[in-house]
């Protein structure tokens, strides 16, 4: 019997490209709604791209703990700890490569990867160390938690606005306004501290999929209805939450965490029956590549870009930088303002896949 499914590494490609094209427009302004995330409420496409990897992570610990028999036992709190801390550096290292800027007072602490640390962490203890019919209840404890603590903490009449939620005072109070992201106008962190207690709630959906198309294979059972009919059941519940605690992806609102599982829900029920049921493997290499080596694909995607944006081009009598520079004399120039900026974001993605590909056929993989 297979020790893990093939659509579960399809999916989580899928995401990663997916992640790619949304990070790296070739102009803002001139972006696709859908490529963007929602301002503040509501929901878009691309809000569902780092939720969706998140429930992959929870999704792969199933897998990743059943050489120790899903035991807690010291060896494997070490590599629980080690990951937990491995992701943490590996952050810091591709934000802040090669160093020469670097400024610990103005360090931001949370992210992509931090999240996704502390996520993967919390839930590998949860998960190893209570019986899984608890999970459920776990999960529902991590959401209405999240609500009351917001509704309580937060500014009366304005609890779940920007400047006035509990997340970024806990971060403000923590952190300070320096180390926090200030890409909304202000010092607010869409990674915050207080958000990532419903990010767990997220990576454990991720863990209990697993579990579930684990026992349906295992009694040679069907599982695309059942995860379709949960799917809608969760995304109907998000938005009847929604009246009374906004969907809302930067504050990672309950509402949206349920609507993000459910979707997810549907797309690993389709994939899985696509993919391990009717055996159809159409553009299957394309996505392994990014699948199976997904944080060396996120490293190499985030530095790249990063260091793009270091290169100056001459402009006029000034310079601008070289993503800008390609923008507006390569891409607009052939295929319009908002299709070249869409064509900028997929040549993008093809670079970083072309990189990752050449590890792929080496079988270098970045293990952490």
């Amino acid at each position: 019997m297979k020790s893990r499914f093939l659509s579960l590494d399809i999916l989580r490609g899928i995401t990663l490209a997916a992640m790619i094209l949304v990070n790296t427009s070739g102009n803002g302004t001139f972006t696709y709604g859908p490529l963007k995330h929602a301002s503040w409420h509501g929901f878009t496409p691309t809000d569902l791209v780092f939720p969706t990897f998140l429930f992959m992570v929870g999704v792969a610990m199933r897998f990743s703990f059943k050489s120790f028999n899903y035991t807690l036992t010291a060896a494997v709190r070490t590599k629980i700890l080690k990951r937990t801390l491995l992701l943490f550096i590996i952050n810091y290292v591709i934000f802040y490569f090669p160093f020469v800027d670097f400024s610990l007072s103005t360090m931001r602490f949370l992210n992509v990867l931090p999240r996704i640390a502390l996520s993967y962490c919390v839930i590998s203890f949860i998960t190893l160390s209570v019986p899984a019919r608890w999970l459920t209840g776990i999960n529902i404890g991590f959401l209405l938690s999240y609500w009351a603590i917001l509704a309580i903490f937060g500014d009366p009449g304005v609890a779940y606005e920007l400047g006035s939620n509990a997340v970024r005072k806990l971060d403000l109070l923590l952190f300070g306004p320096t180390h926090l992201y200030h890409g909304n106008g202000i010092p607010f962190d869409p990674e915050g501290f207080l958000s990532t207690l419903p990010a767990l709630s997220t990576c454990l959906f991720g863990y209990q999929v697993s579990l579930y198309l684990e026992k349906q294979r295992a009694a040679q059972k069907p599982a695309l209805m059942s995860l379709l009919v949960f799917g809608i059941g969760l995304i109907v519940l998000a938005l009847a939450w929604d009246k009374s605690f906004p969907i809302n992806k930067k504050l990672w609102t309950s509402s949206f965490v349920l609507l993000c599982a459910g979707i997810d829900f549907i797309l690993i029920g389709l994939l899985n029956w696509w993919i391990e049921v009717k055996e159809r493997h159409f553009a299957n290499t394309f996505f392994l590549v990014f699948g199976t080596n997904s944080i060396l694909a996120y490293a190499i995607s985030e530095v790249l870009a990063i260091q793009m944006d270091h290169v100056e081009m001459t402009e006029g009598s000034g310079t601008t930088s070289l993503p800008n520079w390609l923008y507006w004399h390569v891409f607009e120039p052939v295929f319009g303002k908002y299709n070249g900026s869409l064509a900028y974001a997929i040549s993008f993605v093809l670079i970083c896949w072309s990189i990752c590909y050449v590890c792929y056929k080496r079988k270098w993989f970045l293990k952490v």
